[in-house]
């Protein structure tokens, strides 16, 4: 971002005043380590993950909520008005503090309020230091003159549980001790909650707060009342110009003066666009992009204490997925590559390299700290593509040459054969997969124990990422001067046998030999089979693939899981948790699909421009759901209505991968690209679309 220039994800008075509008709009930080924070416009909690310091204790996983909120009571003489607003059972919203909002932005991702209250102006802004596990919210006085200075009075509400869960009155032994320089929170065990707030005036309390009415939680058919203990006040008088306010952290001193700790963040934010986007010369780059920057720096965490060995890693989303291999190597390059920062790149694949057993790549490591999970078939494949895009960016020999026979030996379990089943056909050099009750591939949904998409056989898309692997192989052995074996007779062998993917009517099978034979859905996947590097398709191919996705599956906001004409389409993402995940990949859009159709197209047509605005649809939704995040699924029905995670790292990362990659290839071309508007679309401050 330039220096000075308007935020990209900005909201009126009209959007910030309406309690039920204001609430369904989210914000969401991160910390770098794991943790998170995250919350409404309007102030109001509305998901059991909502809160301003959720701490990793193992991390990056071990989640915990350890405080919730600070709510906000301007004191100015003898009015007190709350700038705070809660959501209680019964369908009560009381206070309404977001009745006072003159807007809301993010600065450099960072949220941020401007009040109005009787023609005194303050701004609030809540930040987390990178890789602490320290919030901080802060007032400033700018505008309206008092003969008095105003106060701010917080209730500091507090927790110790989990964040999947609800809080129960008397459930955690939690409680507020004055110290000489804030108040301290005894947590269980050894931990303590530190609030600090300089010139803050501090009181104990221990009031259990109940009835949280978790809306967002009660439409996914899930607990949704909760219930905060309250630990304490803090009163600040305020300063005109100068930023107040409190910092709360885990274990750790907070004593740090908020100016100053906001201009560091302020600081790092910027120095990610000095990095970002290489090859692209920053007057091409719209602030719609600039905020997908901003927003790619929250998945990426980065581990390791004092004498450990660094170790990066990836978020899938957030509030709830953890690290995941198949996310983190699809989403690798976008959130590492595209913002400059390979080094990251590097550190995830090398520590991803180290937990390769039997050809495969962990598919997730669990929150509990359990062993790591290996059951998919094409995240090793991933990790090889994202090793090739990580050597296409830096031309790291050295790093390159050490991880070859980890990346051969993929290759040679997938050929012999390794867990559930995945091996190559010899008959056809493919590969199969899939054991009963196992699910394997991306659409991994199960109902009552069952796979609700099972796939089993040979999947499309593992095959397009089987043949890129094998070209890959082929290219990097080439450059490394090794012997490449038989890596180029398998993928011959394999291109050939694609071709049986193809079907008479156009574009291809979602799975052949499959326990009822060919598989003829109509379904995403087979995108892959045009936008990967290595393509098994002729162009004529390549083609009716692009088609078929466009005419089918293709809306604004990705590409959706099932073609609306089958029997099994499920046009809307609602219900509980049996219904949401019978539905999950049976039509719903997918986010992360927009940026492989868009390099799909263009290797079709060549037409960057069409390519790119495809991408530029997404700006809209920017202002929705996670607010300058892009959001996991949508409804596969108009509107569209964003539903799932409300901010995802492959949704974020393949949308910025792709549009850097096709501004790239564009950039010798003298027409003018078309980029992301630097407005909201037309429609959008009257059409706001309820959020899941």
């Amino acid at each position: 971002m330039v220096p000075g220039s308007p935020p990209f994800v900005r909201l009126g008075p009209d959007s910030c005043r309406d309690p039920t509008t204001a609430g369904l709009a989210e914000w969401w930080l991160a910390n770098g380590i794991g943790g998170y924070a995250g919350g409404t416009v309007s102030g109001a909690l509305t998901r059991c993950y909502h809160g301003l310091l959720i701490a990793p204790l193992q991390p990056p996983l071990g989640r915990t909520l350890v405080f919730t909120k600070a709510d906000a009571v301007l004191v100015d003489g003898h009015r007190e008005t709350p700038l705070h607003t809660n959501h209680w059972g019964g369908g009560v919203v009381a206070p309404q503090g977001c009745r006072h909002l003159q807007g809301f932005h993010l600065d450099r991702g960072l949220p941020v309020w401007r009040f109005a209250v009787e023609g005194l102006e303050l701004e609030q802004r809540i930040w987390m230091d990178h890789g602490e596990n320290r919030t901080h919210v802060a007032f400033r006085w700018t505008a309206g003159e008092r003969d008095a200075a105003p106060r701010i009075r917080l209730g500091l509400l507090a927790a110790w549980r989990d964040h999947h869960g609800v809080g129960q009155p008397g459930a955690a032994l939690i409680h507020g001790e004055l110290v000489d320089d804030g108040l301290q929170v005894i947590l269980a065990g050894e931990r303590r909650l530190n609030i600090h707030g300089d010139g803050a005036a501090f009181t104990t309390d221990h009031t259990w707060v109940e009835n949280f009415s978790l809306d967002r939680e009660r439409e996914r058919g899930l607990e949704d009342r909760d219930a905060h203990l309250r630990v304490g006040m803090a009163e600040i008088t305020l300063e005109r110009d100068r930023w107040m306010g409190i910092a709360v952290a885990l274990d750790e001193p907070c004593r740090i003066d908020p100016g100053t700790a906001l201009a560091a963040a302020l600081e790092r934010r910027e120095a990610l666009h000095t990095t970002a986007l290489p090859g692209i010369p920053p007057a091409a780059v719209s602030p719609c992009i600039t905020q997908l920057v901003d927003a790619a720096d929250a998945y990426l965490v980065h581990l390791g204490g004092p004498g450990e060995t660094p170790r990066a890693s990836v978020i899938a989303g957030y509030p709830w997925f953890g690290d995941w291999g198949r996310d983190t190597m699809i989403a690798l390059p976008g959130l590492t590559l595209a913002t400059g920062r390979s080094h990251l790149a590097r550190e995830v694949l090398l520590a991803f390299a180290d937990h390769v057993r039997e050809g495969m790549v962990p598919n997730r490591f669990p929150d509990a700290g359990s062993a790591p999970e290996y059951n998919t078939v094409d995240a090793a494949l991933w990790f090889i593509e994202a090793w090739r895009a990580y050597f296409e960016a830096t031309l790291d020999r050295a790093t390159l040459n050490e991880v070859f026979p980890v990346l051969a030996g993929i290759i040679d379990a997938y050929r012999r054969g390794t867990r559930y089943g995945i091996a190559m056909d010899p008959a056809d050099g493919l590969i199969r997969a899939g054991e009963p009750g196992q699910q394997l591939t991306w659409m991994d949904a199960r109902v009552d124990g069952r796979e609700v998409t099972p796939r089993h056989g040979k999947p499309v898309e593992v095959n397009a990422l089987w043949f890129n692997a094998l070209a890959t192989m082929v290219s990097l052995a080439r450059v490394l001067r090794r012997d490449g074996g038989d890596f180029g007779v398998l993928a011959r062998t394999a291109g050939a046998g694609f071709g049986r993917f193809r079907r008479p009517a156009g574009g291809l099978y979602d799975v052949i030999d499959g326990p009822d034979g060919d598989d003829d859905a109509i379904r995403p996947n087979q995108i892959l089979a045009v936008s990967l590097p290595f393509s098994p398709l002729d162009a004529a191919a390549r083609g009716a693939v692009v088609a078929e996705c466009r005419d089918h599956l293709l809306t604004p906001f990705g590409l959706r899981s099932l073609a609306p004409s089958h029997p099994l389409y499920r046009g809307r993402y609602a219900g509980g948790v049996r219904e949401r995940d019978g539905s999950y990949h049976q039509g719903p859009v997918w986010a992360w699909l927009l940026g492989p159709f868009a390099l799909a197209e263009y290797r079709v047509s060549g037409d960057g421009d069409t390519a790119r605005a495809r991408l530029a649809l997404m700006a809209g939704h920017l202002f929705e759901a996670g607010l300058g995040h892009i959001g996991e699924i949508f409804d596969g029905d108009p509107p569209h209505a964003p539903r799932g995670a409300p901010a995802q790292a492959w949704s974020v990362a393949c949308t910025l991968e792709a549009w850097w990659r096709l501004q790239r290839a564009q950039a010798s071309r003298p027409t003018t690209p078309r980029t992301c508007p630097t407005t909201r679309p037309p429609g959008y401050e009257t059409h706001q679309r309820k959020a899941t």
